[in-house]
């Protein structure tokens, strides 16, 4: 499923799933879990916000045991690919992004499961 243009800018005006995209972008694949405690909010939050994403097109999911992992779709088209690309090397320093970024490499526990991209 290839997302449309009004999808993705739709996608990205959305705080919760635009910092979901960026870190999901500088980290290949993430689990529900490491979500929730890199933005600090509720599993159930996340969640309906990455049913969204993969709703769209924007991100591919995959079960493992207990965990769902989700990767931005490797069948994006080239443009979407630039769009996120351009954003989150963009806001990787801003707020709150780089505290996003922080709070995933302290959390404790992170699932250890080898990750496929």
């Amino acid at each position: 499923m290839q997302p449309e243009a009004q999808a993705v800018f739709a996608a990205l005006a959305h705080d919760t799933r635009l910092r979901s995209l960026v870190l999901l972008h500088h980290h290949g694949e993430l689990c529900v879990c490491e979500l929730t405690h890199a933005l600090g909010m509720s599993q159930p939050h996340i969640s309906r916000h990455l049913a969204l994403l993969r709703e769209t097109g924007l991100v591919a999911d995959r079960r493992s045991g207990t965990w769902v992992f989700y990767r931005l779709n490797p069948t994006l088209p080239g443009w979407a690919k630039r769009v996120l690309r351009v954003t989150a090397e963009g806001v990787a320093g801003e707020s709150p992004f780089a505290e996003d970024a922080r709070a995933l490499a302290a959390m404790v526990d992170r699932p250890d499961i080898v990750r496929c991209a």
